[in-house]
């Protein structure tokens, strides 16, 4: 942490002793990147510039992260603004590398509040930025003028405000409503070491079902096999490339090799299942609809 502390101030220091441009200078090495690549333009321009990048990443210190990653985001949107800035527009580099510096700084704080990824969107990002402040002054207001305002009433308020949909309103607020929390975190220290994994459920089948289960399929392959006994071996052949294999028969196909029509072998199917239905009968509702 000292370490972090030092870097931060000598990158400070080092970006405050940097020339400051003048507008004719700013335009004649913004001009020299971009028509010739003069990297010794490019890295002038950005260092006149860092001090900007280091001021805007100290604005995002209250969101937890380590200033010397903040201050190295900025200096990529810095770098990504020279890169694509365009000096015939007539715009001032520091008002266009301002965007890209807080665009760049706002990704990565997006990006490590939580293990759970919370959104890159436009509404999402100015939800995360701007929810907290604009309930704390719709609160005030309406404290001002002896208001008490329930959840659903500030949600609404917030998203008129920020102009966002309401359902993204009561996400963002369970999201910031929390931090992140291991499941090999012990519940207390009365649990004896018992871990918050603990106690998810199994969302496997458990051993009495599977039992159960295999019980199941080998009475009704049984009772399969004894139906198709009462088959003739035609019969058996179309029920079997109809209904028992992985990738069923088209009755167009049947036909054209045992040499019948259509319409014949749908006829041959459906009197195999009615012989079928009939030696089932009472023994069981999967089967039957099997042959439905």
């Amino acid at each position: 942490m000292a370490l972090d502390t030092a870097r931060d101030m000598s990158l400070s220091r080092t970006a405050m002793k940097a020339e400051l441009l003048d507008a004719e200078t700013e335009l004649r090495l913004a001009y020299a990147w971009r028509d010739e690549r003069d990297e010794a333009s490019l890295h002038r321009l950005i260092t006149a510039y860092m001090r900007l990048a280091i001021s805007m990443a100290s604005k995002f210190k209250r969101y937890g992260a380590p200033m010397n990653d903040l201050i190295q985001e900025a200096g990529l949107g810095l770098m990504k603004a020279a890169d694509k800035f365009d000096p015939d527009r007539g715009v001032r580099f520091s008002t266009y590398a301002v965007w890209w510096i807080k665009a760049s700084i706002q990704d990565y704080v997006m990006r490590n509040w939580s293990m759970v990824r919370t959104g890159s969107t436009s509404s999402q990002k100015s939800l995360f930025f701007n929810m907290r402040r604009v309930q704390a002054r719709l609160e005030r207001e309406a404290a001002a003028v002896g208001e008490t305002l329930d959840k659903h009433q500030l949600r609404a308020m917030i998203a008129t405000e920020i102009g966002v949909p309401l359902h993204d309103v009561e996400m963002m607020e369970g999201r910031l409503s929390g931090s992140d929390y291991s499941l090999n975190a012990t519940q207390s220290v009365d649990d004896e070491g018992r871990e918050w994994i603990d106690t998810l459920e199994d969302e496997g089948a458990q051993a009495a079902e599977t039992v159960e289960a295999d019980l199941d399929t080998e009475q009704l392959r049984e009772w399969l096999l004894v139906a198709l006994q009462s088959l003739n071996a035609r019969e058996r052949f179309i029920v079997t490339e109809r209904k028992l294999k992985d990738e069923a028969r088209t009755l167009e196909s049947l036909g054209k090799e045992l040499g019948l029509s259509k319409e014949r072998v749908r006829q041959l199917e459906a009197a195999a299942f009615q012989k079928m239905r009939r030696s089932l009968e009472g023994q069981s509702r999967e089967v039957v609809s099997f042959l439905a």
